[in-house]
């Protein structure tokens, strides 16, 4: 089990890295420009770049922790609830909605991502 996380820790560290160097290809400024405008219009063009290219990582990493934390936490607490059912099936109305409350996590991973790319 610990080395599944490294790995997918270690893979998620890999495109985290990829994503942030990756970079676009440059068109050439326009010949009416001159070069202290061209400059200044590429270091912004640059910064709005970087800014946008952080909140995806961020997003994503809302979401991938997110989803790993409740894929935790809805194993454990399944396998808990589907044992507490074998020995009492009366308890299966009281168990099951803490499965549920473990996949609220995820959701509310989501919700932050989608907070972050769109503010």
């Amino acid at each position: 089990m610990n080395k599944k996380i490294i790995a997918l820790a270690a893979a998620l560290l890999c495109f985290t890295v990829a994503g942030l160097f990756a970079q676009e290809s440059e068109t050439p400024a326009a010949t009416t420009q001159t070069v202290a405008e061209a400059q200044a219009s590429t270091v912004e063009a640059k910064a709005d770049s970087n800014s946008s290219a952080i909140k995806y990582v961020a997003a994503a990493f809302a979401v991938a922790l997110a989803c790993i934390a409740g894929g935790m936490a809805v194993g454990k607490i399944g396998a808990a609830a589907m044992g507490a059912m074998s020995e009492n099936a009366e308890l299966s109305g009281k168990a099951l909605p803490f499965v549920g409350l473990a996949e609220g996590i995820c959701l509310w991973g989501f919700l932050v991502a989608l907070l972050i790319i769109i503010l």
